[in-house]
Order: C-alpha cells, then sequence, then structure tokens
C-alpha cells in the first residue's frame, strides 16, 4: 500500500490542488484510497466534505501530525495533504510513513527558493534512501520568462520532474465542487488530462 506524501514548506503552491485530483485519479481506477490531511486549514477535508456520494469514493483520514500512523486495512492507496513550514518533528512523522513525496513548485523566484532549501533537508532526511522523490511544476503558463526559469532549475535538480500542470481556473471551479479531472467529460479537461499521465505512472495509478 503506498502512501504519498504531497510536500512543500511553502504555502499556496498548489499542495491540495495535487492531493486531491491524485486521490480522484486513484478512486476513478477503482482503488481503495484515503485522503489524510496535515494540514491546520484541512483543505482536503473541507472538499471531501463537498464531494458527492455517487463519485467514486475516496475516503478521509484524521492525522495527527505529530502522531502520523498506518491507516486501516483494506486501504490500497494513501494520499497525504501536508502544512506550510513542515519541517523537524513533523516531517520526522510524515516521513516515517511515505513511500513516495510529490514536491509542488511554481514558477516563481520566492517558490524556487523555498523549495530548493526544502529538498536540500529532504535529501539530508535519515529516511531519505527510503523514498522516492519527483517534482511537479504548477500553474505553469507557456512561453513566459517564470516558466523558462522553471524548467531550468528542475532540469538542474537532479529529481524526478514528474510533469507540468498549467494555469487553468478548470481545478478551481472543480474544487469548488468536490470534484476532480476525472469526475467530469473528458471533452472538458482534455488539455489536462495527459500531463498527468507520467506522475500516474510513477505512483503506480
Amino acid at each position: 500500500m503506498p502512501v504519498i506524501v504531497v510536500a512543500n514548506p511553502k504555502g499556496g503552491v498548489g499542495k491540495s490542488t495535487l492531493a486531491t485530483n491524485l486521490a480522484g485519479a486513484l478512486a476513478r481506477r477503482g482503488h481503495a484510497v484515503m485522503l489524510g490531511d496535515v494540514d491546520r486549514q484541512q483543505s482536503a477535508r473541507h472538499w471531501l466534505s463537498l464531494r458527492a456520494t455517487q463519485l467514486p469514493p475516496i475516503r478521509g483520514w484524521d492525522v495527527d501530525a505529530g502522531d502520523v500512523v498506518r491507516p486501516p486495512k483494506g486501504t490500497t492507496h494513501v494520499v497525504l495533504d501536508t502544512p506550510a513550514g513542515l519541517h523537524g518533528k513533523r516531517l520526522d512523522a510524515v516521513m516515517k510513513i511515505a513511500d513516495r513525496l510529490l514536491v509542488p513548485l511554481q514558477p516563481s523566484l520566492f517558490d524556487i527558493q523555498a523549495t530548493h532549501a526544502f529538498i536540500a533537508e529532504l535529501r539530508a532526511h535519515k529516511r531519505a534512501d527510503r523514498v522516492a522523490f519527483g517534482v511537479v511544476g504548477m500553474r505553469v503558463r507557456e512561453g513566459t520568462i517564470s516558466n523558462e526559469q522553471l524548467h531550468l532549475y528542475l532540469n538542474a535538480l537532479g529529481l524526478p520532474v514528474l510533469g507540468y500542470l498549467r494555469d487553468t481556473q478548470n481545478y478551481v471551479q472543480l474544487a469548488a465542487r468536490g470534484l476532480t479531472l476525472w469526475d467530469v467529460a473528458p471533452s472538458r479537461v482534455e488539455r489536462d488530462l495527459p500531463q498527468w499521465q507520467p506522475l500516474l505512472e510513477w505512483v503506480g495509478a
């Protein structure tokens, strides 16, 4: 049972967007998915409360950041959303159960600087050799200087780059109704779905 953690110490980089849509993709494929939320804002939990019962089920998982434990039996995949400022004991607790860790990153100098320090911390962690790390570019706008800088940075980072998700209102509009890209007609999100394929292959969806 893979535990997939979505983490970045900076707020507003798209952690909850990545976590909820990943959980939705796994659920659509028939997996028994739990979505945990260590974030104090409880964005993922609120999103679950909006989700219609007829959609592929995603169970919530109440997680205490100071006492993260293995989820119940019967779960095939866990996606764990995490808070800004994830360091120290809270990071240790998450790393203890993580199999894969996704780092979302926006094309912003401030985000890149904060993420660079976080990735260095991850690489130095005592459990780093037991966790697979991957990076996802978020809210990317093609043809911009910031996007070019993000590509240059990630290409030099030495970690798997699992994709670049475009800047679109689809994620905002769907989240407001507890939906994911996989809960609506493919024609509505036809530009977005292919961007997820490398990431889904990486997590073993």
